[in-house]
């Protein structure tokens, strides 16, 4: 896959978007523990956001893996990946995640910020907030760059498969869905949704690993030729049949809704689940996630022209805004503890400030020597 993508540029910068307004919500869903302002909305988005926006990242970052392997030495492949991944995966678990969290920590106590620092990386929790997606995706590329280097025209069925899907999309929606669900059901039902493997600020969700590892592998294997005659093709039928898309992740949102509904509204102990509803969420989860990704790629891919303004101005500074977000928008839900909002209002004025900072400290940033190369 050669060259800028515009539809594919705007549907990350929109994914970038929507992690800012992931966070922003949170503490104003009613599983939210750090503000009594609830609205029940705010769930229904983090719950769908959950279910799907981090593994979409994954296969769009994918996409552009195998041509840039192509097009690189292996050693000049890697060199790249940690300058852009690892460097500031390094400043921001260091510097802005520590940053982000002392704004929690002091709701509950007046620590200095120079010792919960020093806790934290010297006894820990480490917590790395979003950023975990970045190192997660650097140990990837160090696969994939291992894959190419041993094995070049592995990813190629997933690529034939791609050409199928020009036509006809569904087949490989059910190969998408087949696969991901094989990597991530025995994981849900091993490991449950609470367990993180962690090591320091490296942390991934235990029932996630190979859900996400199948998301960038098979990213990567449409990306490797032939996009223009694939499943992304602008003259395909999955741009083409973008509404029903649409209708098919629709429905299956509403399948994790009724399952959740079930468990907090019918069971009589929602923390006793019986092992029907924990193997059909299993299921729930990576259907809708498949279903969704389609219909944001249809979507994006059929409505690729130029003029989209606000998505266009961003996308330089969206990777910045990603790493960053996360300290303007705890610090400002911090601030607002003490007034009598709205949920609406604060999380409204959570979503602003945070992208609104982000944005404009990435800019900033992005004048500095070489600082491109990086964000």
């Amino acid at each position: 896959m050669s060259g800028r993508n515009a539809a594919l540029d705007r549907a990350r910068t929109a994914l970038t978007v929507l992690v800012v307004i992931h966070h922003a919500v949170i503490p104003y869903t009613y599983f939210g523990h750090t503000d009594p302002k609830k609205w029940l909305g705010f769930d229904a988005i983090v719950l769908a956001n959950d279910s799907f926006f981090m593994a979409l990242f994954f296969f769009l970052s994918g996409l552009f893996t195998w041509p840039s392997l192509q097009h690189k030495t292996i050693g000049s492949f890697l060199r790249d990946r940690f300058l852009r991944l690892g460097l500031p995966f390094l400043v921001a678990a260091l510097v802005l995640m520590p940053l982000a969290y002392y704004s929690i920590e002091l709701r509950h106590s007046d620590t200095s910020f120079a010792d919960y620092w020093w806790k934290t990386v010297t006894v820990g929790p480490w917590p790395s907030g979003p950023v975990w997606f970045v190192w997660v995706l650097l140990a990837f590329d160090v696969i994939a760059a291992l894959a190419f280097r041993l094995a070049p025209d592995c990813l190629a069925p997933i690529n034939r498969l791609s050409q199928i899907a020009f036509t006809r999309p569904i087949v490989f929606f059910a190969a998408f869905f087949a696969i991901t669900a094989l990597a991530y059901v025995p994981m849900r039902l091993t490991f449950g949704v609470n367990k993180w493997f962690e090591f320091g600020p490296l942390s991934v969700q235990a029932s996630r690993v190979f859900f996400y590892a199948c998301y960038f592998f098979i990213g990567a294997g449409v990306g490797l030729a032939n996009v223009q005659q694939g499943l992304l093709s602008s003259a395909g039928n999955l741009a083409k049949r973008w509404g029903t898309w649409v209708l098919a992740a629709f429905a299956a949102y509403l399948i994790i809704v009724a399952l959740v509904y079930y468990r907090r509204a019918i069971l009589p102990n929602p923390d006793m689940l019986p092992e029907w509803w924990q193997v059909a969420y299993a299921f729930a989860l990576p259907l809708f996630s498949a279903a969704i990704a389609l219909a944001i790629l249809a979507w994006f891919i059929r409505f690729d022209r130029p003029g989209w303004g606000i998505l266009d101005a961003m996308h330089p500074a969206a990777y910045g805004i990603f790493l960053i977000h996360y300290v303007p928008v705890l610090w400002t839900q911090y601030w607002l503890l003490s007034f009598d909002r709205s949920a609406y209002a604060k999380a409204l004025i959570s979503f602003v400030v945070g992208l609104g900072v982000s944005w404009a400290v990435t800019l900033a940033l992005l004048r500095l020597p070489g600082a491109k190369k990086v964000l």
